[in-house]
């Protein structure tokens, strides 16, 4: 018993016609009738009445037939688990990531690297904005972005991987330094450095004084946590920041915002579309590693 011979047993079944079936394997006609006519031969059974117009399974043919398309079904996926593997080897992963953060983005790719070393990676940095739009439109395989999973741009899936308090950071010495705490009440008579709009750090800090019905003045933006922190550290504002970004810099002093902001991190990829073998692996070593928060 031969895997074409339950190929061409399947295709003039489907087909209940030879000469559509032999069209639909691309073989000539009578090399079907005799491969079929040799299982039949092995089977000791007649599997195909061919005295109507329409051909059809016997009864014997009718019990061969679940296991016959059980068979090309197996050997389907065989081949398709060999072809991912073969991609996988040879395939290549695009991530990127915000500018500022304490994820161990470095001991993922070290690990992913260290089980298929074969698999190219690119590692960059950008802004929440172009990551997405990256993401969304292919560019990237996956990336962290400032946005939690309740809050994740339509298009993207992920978990969150880091959840850290926000704080306002001012210069050593600035006369806020010596203070314990800031309230966003307070935040309206300083200058603000924050995040752009639609940012995720931005969106909590706007929808928080919205909700405490402050109102405070933005003076300066930058377009990732680094370049916040320099510009408190020349004495420029008070920066709305995450606070690892803020505890690294010696020259900033960090201070909680009562009440308190949160910052999350989600690592995101796109929900729809074509996905490789080696961004599937990489999204489920990540998940297995970083996932602090909901999978969505």
């Amino acid at each position: 018993m031969e895997l074409r011979q339950l190929e061409y047993l399947v295709a003039v079944v489907e087909e209940a016609n030879f000469t559509r079936a032999a069209k639909r394997v691309h073989v000539a006609q009578p090399a079907i009738s005799a491969q079929i006519a040799r299982l039949e031969r092995e089977l000791g059974q007649p599997l195909l009445d061919r005295t109507r117009r329409q051909v059809r399974p016997t009864a014997a043919g009718e019990a061969v037939l679940p296991y016959a398309r059980a068979a090309l079904a197996a050997v389907a996926d065989a081949r398709a688990a060999v072809e991912e593997v073969t991609a996988l080897v040879r395939g290549s992963v695009r991530v990127s990531t915000v500018t500022a953060h304490d994820v161990d983005m470095p001991g993922l790719l070290a690990a992913f690297h260290r089980q298929h070393p074969q698999v190219d990676i690119t590692l960059g940095t950008e802004d929440s904005a172009t990551l997405i739009d990256g993401v969304r439109s292919g560019r990237f395989d996956a990336a962290i972005i400032s946005v939690g999973t309740d809050d994740l741009p339509a298009g993207l899936d992920g978990f969150v991987v880091t959840d850290q308090p926000i704080v306002g950071a001012v210069a050593i010495d600035d006369e806020w330094a010596d203070r314990r705490s800031i309230t966003l009440a307070e935040l309206a008579d300083r200058a603000v450095i924050s995040l752009p709009a639609g940012t995720g750090i931005r969106r909590q800090l706007d929808s928080a004084c919205l909700a405490a019905g402050v109102s405070i003045r933005v003076a300066l933006e930058a377009s990732t946590p680094l370049g916040l922190a320099e510009l408190a550290e020349r004495g420029l504002g008070v920066a709305v920041l995450p606070e690892v970004v803020a505890a690294a810099r010696k020259k900033l002093r960090p201070l909680p915002i009562t009440p308190g902001l949160r910052g999350r991190l989600s690592f995101a990829w796109r929900a729809h579309g074509p996905m490789s073998p080696a961004a599937r692996v990489l999204i489920g070593m990540a998940r297995d590693r970083l996932a602090v928060g909901p999978v969505a």
